[in-house]
């Protein structure tokens, strides 16, 4: 035992000494299409599961992979992995269910979808990157579990249960207090707090995943929701298309369909991930009435090139879901190994833009630390301007004039006020930079 130890604890050392691991011989080989594959792979690990078992969601559910003693009877793991894996588990758990581990490459130990899914001995080694809530959603938490940052919407974090616990997850602090769901009168407090601010007109509902609850518990925050005049659309954040589909069944899909409008975001971050169980899902989704985006997550050796970001978003437009949002990866305290520099989601814009409809391309959006809220990043299309005229580039670098039109005059003192607003909020910008430099 004490071998082992010493042994984890250098291994431990030499992480936090080295950078995070490149992705350059990750993403270039050929992937067979996850279709073709992923019953193979399904034989072959649960070959036992009967196909009624296999689609059942709450049978998925009960059986996730959440120990890597399990873990290691499915895909190889060597001593010195097992015993690595059991020490970030102590800190950050596992749960994996086994429709998506079936569509692990269980061999390859680069696979993008087992980086999402299976602990890593960097979330240790690396743990002196991060903050546990780097868009301290605390500060702006209203009432236990609803997130008032912007003036028209808030975030209702209803549970902290999960089918997959991501790596990347921006709640990763919530992993270490076991599973949680919000209380009866907890709910009705964020929804007592909604009907009294009129200016709410747009609710998001999310955990962990707010899909864990049954649909009859779910209902009654949704119907609840319905109920508030000014409450005009109701969001669900959900990974459940993605990682369990099953999930996506008659009963929910009726009642979502009584409910609109409603919109659902979900979370695909590979193309491997795209499945005719998971199109299913989204197709249901969608003959129910309700609207499905992708907010994918940036991250290392999962979909940090052009070419595996325009399958993906490709992918997504076939199966009727709209690319939504490219996140950075937030700075969580153990994900740094997963974090690519912002510079990577830029040229992933700038390679789609010109050579795939602008339908497939998402918004690259930083959520800002310390509440700061989303920012849009784009390449720079603009070179110049001056004398009513812009000099453009396009997306093959070919330079372009356009005559810019004078706007409406503006009343001098609007101007005025207009200028001394944005000053005022620049200098504002500039204190905090100050405070807290990035």
């Amino acid at each position: 035992m004490q071998t082992t130890t010493t042994t984890l604890q250098r291994d431990l050392r030499e992480l936090e000494e080295e950078e995070p691991p490149g992705t350059n011989d990750t993403l270039d080989r050929v992937e067979e299409p996850p279709s073709k594959t992923a019953a193979t792979r399904r034989n072959k690990l649960f070959d036992y599961v009967p196909e009624t078992n296999w689609n059942d969601w709450k049978w998925q559910f009960r059986n996730r992979v959440t120990s890597v003693d399990e873990l290691a009877r499915l895909i190889p793991l060597s001593t010195k992995e097992q015993a690595q894996l059991k020490l970030v588990t102590t800190k950050y758990p596992l749960s994996v269910p086994p429709y998506y581990l079936s569509l692990f490459d269980i061999d390859n130990p680069d696979d993008p979808l087992r980086k999402q899914a299976l602990p890593s001995f960097h979330e240790l080694g690396l743990a002196g990157m991060g903050v546990e809530d780097p868009l301290e959603e605390q500060k702006d938490t209203a009432v236990p579990g609803l997130v008032h940052r912007y003036p028209d919407r808030v975030l209702m974090v209803l549970t902290d249960l999960c089918p997959m616990l991501c790596r990347h997850c921006t709640r990763k602090r919530e992993w270490q207090y076991g599973g949680w769901v919000r209380t009866t009168d907890e709910i009705e407090a964020m929804l007592d707090y909604i009907r009294m601010n009129r200016s709410i007109r747009d609710v998001i509902i999310s955990g962990g995943d707010p899909l864990t609850l049954s649909t009859q518990r779910l209902e009654q925050v949704i119907s609840e929701l319905r109920r508030i005049e000014h409450v005009e659309i109701i969001r669900i954040g959900t990974r459940f298309p993605v990682v369990l589909p099953q999930r996506i069944d008659d009963e929910l899909c009726a009642m979502l369909s009584k409910y609109g409008p409603l919109w659902v975001n979900t979370h695909f971050n590979n193309s491997k991930e795209i499945t005719p169980e998971s199109a299913r899902a989204c197709d249901r989704l969608l003959r129910a009435g309700v609207p499905v985006n992708n907010q994918a997550v940036l991250l290392r050796g999962v979909n940090d090139t052009v070419e595996e970001h325009t399958r993906l978003c490709q992918g997504l437009l076939k199966i009727k879901v709209r690319p939504y949002y490219l996140y950075q990866c937030d700075e969580v305290r153990g994900t740094e190994h997963l974090r690519t520099p912002v510079e990577a989601g830029i040229r992933i814009i700038e390679g789609m833009r010109g050579h795939t409809s602008g339908l497939a391309i998402p918004t690259f959006v930083i959520d800002l630390p310390h509440g700061g809220g989303k920012v849009p990043l784009q390449p720079d299309y603009m070179l110049m301007r001056k004398d009513g005229e812009l000099i453009l580039r396009n997306y093959k670098y070919q330079l372009f004039r356009y005559r810019n039109p004078n706007g409406p005059r503006r009343k001098k003192n609007g101007h005025k006020n207009n200028t001394a607003a944005r000053n005022s909020t620049i200098g504002q910008a500039n204190k905090r930079v100050a405070v807290n430099p990035v």
